[in-house]
């Protein structure tokens, strides 16, 4: 092996450590937080048993014909994932003191309740539980930060989360299992709290009556405020929607005014007379697509044609539909309604049929032309 010598007289190279130990590593961290929320989630096709016992009807309802999608960014992302890998763990330390448990991880038992409705739980006890051995149980896992976990010490999983709760008690009314085991970690200390839940029918059957209900509506429910300072309104991913501007953003079978959920848990389309549109189409939806009225803030009125909607926009009526010279796509609509109604845009879509809505740009934003 060769070895590197130093050149006679040359001087041994200086670093100053303070400078490299000082460069902001901020870059490094907002290249993951971008990474995570450039991530995006899979709606999920049912009306899950974790947003059931929600505060908010219409929430449910929007939630559920993916009107509004909740984003999130990456830091919360990131807290998500660890309170994912966080049931291995817990699984793990279960088995360890003896439960039998199953149905675990990739291996989740579906839960199907009916209609539209469903879960996957995230484990069986067969047994095992101190102080109740040989009871079956659903188990539910939870993180908590400091504030959720204290308030959760203080009361009890009904008191202090009752969506949990409600979860837990379609659970066990889907499986036939008349007890839940609650374990709940704070991610702050790692510490641990447990509740045995009991099951109570009467509860379960009033959170199916209410899925049944919100599932199958075709009109949206009234909100559980008007109040958009309140701060369940205030936090809550559809406030933009309820108090603002009352737009959609997402164009899907689920927001177009020709589907309609049956009590089966099917989605049928009155534009192309089918029964039951398959879940990876309803995602994308069709160019025939129309603004469902509910989710529009523009007043509807008669197009004499049912695959079309008439919207009143400024004055104009603007016709919603298949794309022509003289009809905009949802797209269009979401991307500057106002615009659309337009004379400016209506002489253009006149001379050119196949010009399109992209974007609305401020013109007061705009850089000046410089001479």
């Amino acid at each position: 092996m060769g070895k590197i010598e130093r050149e006679a007289g040359a001087k041994a190279p200086v670093f100053d450590m303070a400078k490299i130990s000082q460069q902001p590593t901020d870059r490094v961290a907002e290249a993951i937080d971008a990474y995570h929320e450039a991530k995006s989630d899979v709606a999920r096709p049912h009306l899950g048993a974790s947003i059931l016992g929600h505060h908010c009807d219409r929430w449910i309802w929007l939630s559920f014909r993916w009107a509004v999608r909740e984003k999130f960014p990456g830091r919360i992302r990131r807290l998500f994932r660890r309170g994912h890998k966080e049931e291995n763990v817990i699984t793990d330390d279960l088995r360890a003191i003896g439960l039998d448990l199953r149905h675990t991880g990739y291996d989740q038992q579906v839960v199907e309740l009916g209609g539209h409705m469903g879960g996957s739980v995230d484990g069986i006890i067969e047994s095992g539980v101190p102080g109740a051995e040989a009871a079956r149980h659903i188990v539910e896992y939870k993180t908590h930060a400091l504030k959720s976990f204290e308030d959760l010490l203080k009361t009890c999983v009904l008191d202090s989360k009752p969506m949990h709760w409600c979860q837990m008690q379609l659970y066990m009314h889907g499986l036939g299992i008349e007890r839940a085991l609650y374990v709940a970690v704070c991610k702050n200390d790692d510490r641990i709290y447990t509740e045995r839940v009991r099951y109570d029918p009467a509860s379960a059957e009033k959170l199916l009556d209410r899925g049944r209900r919100i599932s199958t509506a075709e009109r949206i429910p009234d909100p559980i405020s008007t109040n958009p300072s309140w701060w369940k309104c205030k936090f809550c991913a559809a406030h933009s929607f309820c108090h603002e501007r009352r737009l959609t953003q997402e164009v899907n079978c689920r927001t177009c005014a020709h589907s309609t959920p049956t009590d089966d848990g099917k989605w049928g389309c009155a534009r192309w007379k089918v029964d039951h549109v398959e879940v990876e189409h309803q995602r994308t939806g069709c160019h025939a697509h129309v603004l469902h009225p509910d989710m529009v803030p523009w007043p509807i009125k008669d197009s004499g044609d049912p695959s079309e909607a008439v919207y009143e926009i400024d004055g104009v009526d603007v016709r919603n539909g298949e794309a022509d010279a003289f009809t905009f796509a949802s797209q269009e609509l979401i991307a500057g309604g106002e615009a659309c109604a337009s004379q400016e845009v209506g002489e253009v879509r006149r001379v050119f049929p196949g010009a399109t809505v992209k974007e609305v740009r401020d013109a007061t934003r705009l850089p000046a032309e410089s001479n």
